[in-house]
C-alpha cells in the first residue's frame, strides 16, 4: 500500500464531532463502550490549557480525519524527568498500513524529547497483531505483565 500524505494537528474544540467518531472507532476496536459523560470528560481534558492534562493529535489526509493519538506526561519514581504514557492510538481501517500510526507515534516521541522526557510507553492487547508488527519495529517490548484491580 502507498504511504498516505497526512498532516498532524492538535485536537481543538472545533474537532469534537470528528474526534468523537475516531475515538468511538478506537473503543470499538477494543470492544469497549463508555457512557457519553466519559467522552465529554476525555475531550475536555484534550482541549484543556492545563499542561498536566492530556495532549492529542488528529491525523488528516486532506479534509478526512484518518487517525488520532492521546498521551500524557506523569511522574515516575525511577525517572526524575517523568515519563510519557501513550494511551490511545487509532487509525481508520482504510488508513492502516499506510504510515499514519508510525507518524502519530513519532510525533509523541518528538513531544517527549521537547519536554526532556524521552521515556514513552504504551499498552496494546495481544490480539492487535497488525499494531504489534509496527510496535516491534519502533519500540521495545518489555517483559512486564499488567494486573488490574478486580471490579
Amino acid at each position: 500500500m502507498d504511504r498516505l500524505a497526512i498532516e498532524l494537528r492538535p485536537v481543538t474544540v472545533s474537532d469534537r464531532v470528528i474526534w468523537g467518531e475516531l475515538w468511538t472507532g478506537y473503543l470499538d476496536f477494543y470492544e469497549t463502550r463508555l457512557p457519553e459523560p466519559v467522552h465529554d470528560t476525555a475531550f475536555a481534558r484534550l482541549v484543556s490549557d492545563d499542561p498536566a492534562s492530556f495532549s492529542g493529535l488528529i491525523a488528516w489526509s486532506g479534509a478526512t480525519a484518518v487517525g488520532l493519538v492521546h498521551w500524557v506526561r506523569h511522574p515516575h519514581m525511577w525517572r526524575p524527568e517523568g515519563v510519557i504514557y501513550l494511551q490511545d492510538l487509532f487509525t481508520t481501517p482504510e488508513a492502516r498500513g499506510r504510515g499514519v500510526a508510525r507518524r502519530l507515534i513519532e510525533a509523541v516521541y518528538a513531544d517527549a524529547d521537547r519536554q526532556g522526557c524521552p521515556k514513552v510507553y504504551w499498552l496494546t492487547q495481544e490480539f492487535n497483531y497488525a499494531g504489534r508488527m509496527l510496535y516491534d519495529r519502533i519500540g521495545h517490548r518489555t517483559p512486564f505483565i499488567r494486573y488490574d484491580r478486580p471490579g
